[in-house]
Parts: structure tokens; C-alpha cells; sequence
């Protein structure tokens, strides 16, 4: 899957996080802040350079300003930090509504900034999120979007227990921590572009995949691009930061299946398959991860030793698709196949509306299907 434009960003290298109390300057060391995934936020608390008084800034110059800037500027800043800004209101309203749904508590918004005059969301029906009005011109520096018309919140959020950065040179690890289920883990090896690992991202958390590993070499899931690309996904699905070592070690204690997305052209060493319901079909009861190649030069060398290879067929005469486009396909394939299976032998036969139709009615009831997706697991049988 390559693409001939790669943009040049910050790429996410496992690394020992530190907690950094703003007011003192102090940095806690590793020793005392784990890497693998936390069950709650007591090692790596924060205290916001704003006092507690303020409820709106004007300037610029604030100190809070800067700290905010830094962050969505900076990828070591923000993981020495453990926090990132989300900008707009669509994806803070998606990280919100999922974590009031989930069980546990993955994700703290530390404040939310909104413009001056604006009305608090509707959604926002916790009172312990602390609200701070800014000027247009705070928004647009911390936005870094030209024009704030269409941009009236920015969320100030810690980064996720559910996302682990596993250092480089820690050989005994617990697996076992890192996902809630492992049956659907995409892989992403060393893709740059946020706008595609943001999408890809979204992509696996909108088709009930499991959770992403990131290889050297991606970009930081908490760009402001890639943020922007997930809609919020990358503060609810689950990530990890690693290397190969790592991965093997999970593909061992799990008896994962490693499937790689292949052109399938100028493949001498191993053969490529085709994606089809029958090889889609054959992964059904297996845990299964997908590996997608950077844009560039695609998978590396050893994806390629490591993997079952495997290619989308086309009738155009296009060497490769986009990798995040290419991904979407993948994982819808995969996950549909699963559905059909699982709608087949636990929920009998499923009647699909038009299209036209389910377009206009999004408002279903949970556990009904819309587009053949359903919006949670199932746990009815809806017949239209």
C-alpha cells in the first residue's frame, strides 16, 4: 500500500514517560510511572498552570496559552506531559459520550476551552469539567486553523490509560495488559502520514476492531492531524507503542494470524492471496492482526518475511490504493465476514433496508444494524 506523498511529522518512538508538575518544574522518573497500561491516573497526575480562579484568557502570551501551544506542537512535550489538545467540537463530543458509556474511566478532560460567547454544549452535563472562555485569537493560535468560525471548543485532555508506549529496550513485558481482547489487532508499520493513521483509526474503531500496535516509525496517534483524522478514536481504541520484539511477543502468548496488505505485483519471495469471503471466512474463529506498510516504501522487509500476504483484487490498472483507503477495505471485509458469520448462526436472518432509507433514519435503537454496521454489539434480533 504506497502512496508518493509522505509528509514529513513527528514520528512516536518508545520512550520512559515522565510527570511534570507546571508550577515546580519537577519531573518524576520513570522508576515511579509504569509503561504498560494504567488502571486509573494517580502515577501521572497534573497540575494546570492556570489558576484555579481564572475562567477566561485573552492573550496569548498566558502561560497556559503557551503550555497549550507546546502541547499540540510538540510529540515529546506532549507524552513527557501525558496530555494532548483535541480541537473541535465533534471529536471532544465522541470522546465524551464514549466515556460516559464505558465502564471504565480511560480518559480525564483537564479543561475545556470554549470562545467567548459561546454556549456550553449540550452534551456537557458533567459539572466537574472546568470551562474557560478565550478570545478569538487564543482559539486561533491553539487551533492552528486560519479561519475559527467553525472551531468553538478545544478540549485540554490527558492521554488515554488505554494507550501504552512500551520502551525500546524493556524485554520482559506483559502482553497481556495491552488490549482488552486481542481477536482484531491492526498493525500499523511505521505509517507517517497522520491523516491516514488518524483514519485508520477511526476505520478499525468504527468496524469493532479490537485495538492498533504501532511499529517504529508512525506518527504520534495525538498529532493534531492525525486527532483530527480519528474523529476522537484515538482516545477510545486501544494503542499500543512498540517494537517487533514486542509484537512477537504478543503474536506468541496469543497464537495470533499475521496478515499483511500486499500490492500484490513484483512479490518474488512468497505468494499473495487474494482478499475474498472465502479467505475472509477462513479467519472467522482465528485472532487475527492486519499489517498495513508506510506510504512510501510499504511494508518493511520483515512484515513482509513474517506475514501471510495478502492483496485487494482491481480492475483498474492502478499499482496500489492509498494505504488508508486500502485499510478501510480490509477491515470492513474482515468484520463484515464476522457479522455474516455470527447473524447466520446466533441471530438467524437479518432483512437490510435500502440504503436511501437507513440514510434518513440514523436514530435506531441499540443493537439494530444500520448500513449492515451495527452501533453496538448486538443483542436482538431487528427485523425491518
Amino acid at each position: 500500500m504506497q502512496c508518493s506523498n509522505i509528509i514529513s511529522v513527528s514520528t512516536i518512538h518508545p520512550r520512559k514517560p515522565k510527570v511534570w508538575d507546571l508550577h515546580s518544574d519537577l519531573s518524576v522518573g520513570p522508576s515511579q510511572i509504569h509503561t504498560r497500561r494504567q488502571s486509573n491516573f494517580e502515577d501521572y497526575d497534573v497540575k494546570l498552570p492556570l489558576p484555579s480562579h481564572v475562567n477566561s484568557i485573552t492573550s496569548t502570551s498566558n502561560p497556559f496559552v503557551k503550555h497549550c501551544h507546546k502541547l499540540r506542537q510538540s510529540s515529546s512535550y506532549r507524552h513527557s506531559h501525558r496530555s494532548a489538545l483535541v480541537v473541535g467540537a465533534t471529536p471532544i463530543r465522541e470522546i465524551y459520550r464514549f466515556q460516559r458509556s464505558s465502564q471504565e474511566k480511560t480518559v480525564i478532560i483537564d479543561c475545556l476551552l470554549l470562545l467567548e460567547k459561546a454556549e456550553v454544549p449540550e452534551w456537557i452535563d458533567d459539572f466537574s469539567v472546568r470551562i474557560v472562555e478565550v478570545s478569538s485569537v487564543v482559539m486561533k493560535k491553539l487551533s492552528g486553523m486560519q479561519s475559527t468560525e467553525s472551531i468553538e471548543a478545544i478540549a485540554l485532555m490527558r492521554m488515554p490509560t488505554s494507550f501504552s508506549d512500551i520502551d525500546s529496550e524493556e524485554k520482559e513485558v506483559n502482553c497481556k495488559t495491552w488490549f482488552p481482547s486481542l481477536h482484531r489487532v491492526l498493525v500499523l508499520d511505521g505509517v507517517q502520514d497522520p491523516g491516514n493513521l488518524g483514519t485508520l483509526l477511526r476505520s478499525a474503531m468504527a468496524f469493532g476492531w479490537n485495538g492498533a500496535f504501532l511499529l517504529p516509525g508512525c506518527c504520534d496517534p495525538f498529532n493534531e492531524k492525525a486527532l483530527r483524522a480519528s474523529r476522537g478514536a484515538s482516545f477510545q481504541l486501544p494503542i499500543v507503542s512498540g517494537t517487533w520484539n514486542h509484537l512477537e511477543s504478543l503474536k506468541n502468548e496469543f497464537q495470533i494470524k499475521m496478515l499483511a496488505g500486499h500490492p500484490g505485483t513484483d512479490e518474488k519471495l512468497k505468494p499473495v492471496s487474494h482478499l475474498s469471503q472465502k479467505l475472509a471466512d477462513s479467519f472467522v474463529d482465528v485472532p487475527l492482526s492486519l499489517v498495513l506498510g508506510s506510504e512510501g516504501s510499504g511494508l518493511s522487509e520483515k512484515s513482509r518475511r513474517l506475514c501471510e500476504l495478502v492483496s485487494i483484487p482491481m480492475a483498474g490498472e492502478f499499482e496500489s490504493l492509498n494505504v488508508s483507503v486500502a485499510g478501510g477495505i480490509f477491515l470492513g471485509h474482515v468484520y463484515s465476514e464476522i457479522r455474516r458469520v455470527l447473524d447466520h448462526h446466533l441471530l438467524g436472518v437479518v432483512i437490510m433496508l435500502p440504503v436511501a432509507w437507513s440514510i434518513q433514519h440514523d436514530n435506531l435503537e441499540p443493537g439494530s444494524f444500520h448500513l449492515g454496521l451495527p452501533f453496538q454489539a448486538p443483542t436482538k434480533l431487528d427485523v425491518f
